[in-house]
């Protein structure tokens, strides 16, 4: 067996949450409003399904096909040579999308607090530390996001409460003034984010109790919803109509903290906040990347090929866009279908047949 760890139930819905708020907690707010506007929260909501949709679908697969992840039991499903064809597409859409979380980190450490460094630099040494993570296997990854995320959680609940005084309700008005139309496009960019809970179809196997999973996978995508419809909402209060026009809405509405002009300029918690989610974020594609290349080979050990997978995770990020503008460009419109379509769709499909087929055996 590739990888022998565990991980217990409680650890997964940990590793669950910055799969969707890392990156997500800076991005999403402009990226919803440009299309939603003042409804962005509402469009939050429903962009949450297609993530408990995954969660349901995952859960079952796994059920029928227990100790496999889905390299493994798309074979099964839809024969060895559309397995092997899928099981490619869904590797390298891991590898591109990994690339494109890598970007996402290194353009705003980059862009909001070391200008004069280069961008290869912050992207190699991001990719170097998370292969040692990877390396360590997912046991390592699981105590890493154990330790992070209840910090993450309770620095960004702070945030929230010093802001407080500078949100204003009305800015939620008018509601849904140009019908639901805008508010459905605004969700779109969210199906992306939530769809990123396909990783528990390579996660699975590794847990330590299957019984409690759904459960707990329920419960991280409900927290998850309620911390991006928080921090939505809180830019929302506090920019109205302009939100969308922030390249990082969050990061300006937290440099209106001041209290007593001693508590202020606190924008390295919100720093801090993202590096940490976007190292576990990338650790988590990396390992499914190198597990799912070593099942689609053959491999009897993953550890080989975690370095040489870094340089095409490297090379990814660079070449994924020339510059910050044309980059947020491809996020909020290309890189969203053909996501929705490996991470959503594909894994439906098999779904539809793999029960379909068992109905057919039944009768």
């Amino acid at each position: 067996m590739l990888e022998k760890g565990k991980i217990s139930p409680l650890q997964m819905a940990i590793i669950m949450y910055p799969m969707v708020v890392a990156t997500g907690d800076l991005l999403l707010p402009r990226i919803v409003a440009i299309h939603a506007g003042r409804d962005l929260w509402i469009s939050t909501m429903i962009g949450s399904v297609t993530g408990f949709i995954l969660v349901y679908i995952t859960f079952k697969l796994h059920e029928r096909y227990l100790g496999e992840t889905i390299i493994q039991y798309s074979e099964k499903i839809v024969g060895r040579l559309c397995g092997k064809i899928f099981g490619f597409f869904f590797i390298f859409i891991c590898i591109y999308g990994d690339g494109i979380i890598t970007r996402q980190y290194a353009e705003f450490v980059v862009g909001s607090f070391m200008p004069k460094t280069p961008l290869m630099v912050v992207i190699a040494s991001m990719i170097f530390a998370c292969a040692l993570a990877v390396r360590g296997g997912i046991e390592g990854i699981a105590r890493i996001a154990q330790l992070f995320i209840p910090i993450i959680l309770i620095l960004w609940v702070i945030i929230i409460l010093l802001l407080l005084p500078d949100m204003e309700i009305k800015n939620i008005f008018p509601i849904m003034e140009n019908g639901m139309k805008p508010v459905f496009r605004g969700a779109i960019p969210l199906f992306g984010w939530f769809d990123n809970v396909v990783i528990l179809a390579m996660l699975l196997p590794f847990l330590s109790n299957s019984d409690k999973g759904m459960k707990w996978g329920v419960i991280s995508l409900c927290i998850v919803l309620l911390t991006l419809l928080a921090l939505n909402i809180t830019t929302l209060f506090i920019f109205g109509g302009i939100t969308a026009t922030f390249t990082y809405p969050v990061m300006s509405a937290v440099r209106y903290i001041s209290i007593a002009d001693f508590l202020e300029h606190i924008e390295s918690i919100v720093m801090a906040i993202w590096v940490a989610g976007a190292f576990i974020k990338i650790s988590i594609f990396y390992y499914i990347i190198v597990i799912g290349t070593s099942q689609w080979l053959g491999l009897s050990n993953y550890r080989p090929i975690v370095f040489p997978m870094g340089i095409y995770i490297i090379i990814c990020s660079i070449w994924v866009a020339p510059n910050l503008q044309v980059f947020s460009h491809f996020l909020g419109t290309t890189y969203i279908p053909f996501n929705i379509t490996m991470a959503f769709v594909f894994p439906l499909l098999l779904f539809i047949i793999a029960f379909t087929r068992k109905r057919e055996v039944s009768t």
